[in-house]
């Protein structure tokens, strides 16, 4: 109860930042080309979403086709890697 609670409140705060669920790759408009080739291509990719203004999470379905530095080259600033192939990728502000 208060987890749905919880979760209705930040929703309320930032409406664009808390999506429902995650949404499946199909249309990557929001990604940039450097950012999804340095992911290792669209088929690399399960899922995205905004998490915050700096901050894009991703579910890729194999982490060792990551290109680091062509993360850093294509604007992000740190990756954050979590387990079963979910990564947060810092960026700077959306310009």
């Amino acid at each position: 109860m208060f987890d749905k609670l919880q979760q209705a409140f930040w929703k309320a705060l930032t409406p664009d930042l808390v999506p429902e669920e995650p949404r499946p790759v199909t249309a990557v408009g929001e990604l940039s080309p450097a950012i999804i080739a340095a992911l290792g291509g669209t088929d690399n990719l399960t899922h995205h979403q905004p998490v915050a203004l700096t901050r894009l999470r991703v579910e890729l379905r194999d982490v060792a086709r990551i290109d680091r530095s062509g993360l850093s080259a294509a604007g992000v600033v740190g990756v954050m890697t979590l387990e079963n192939g979910v990564m947060h990728l810092i960026t700077g502000l959306p310009s």
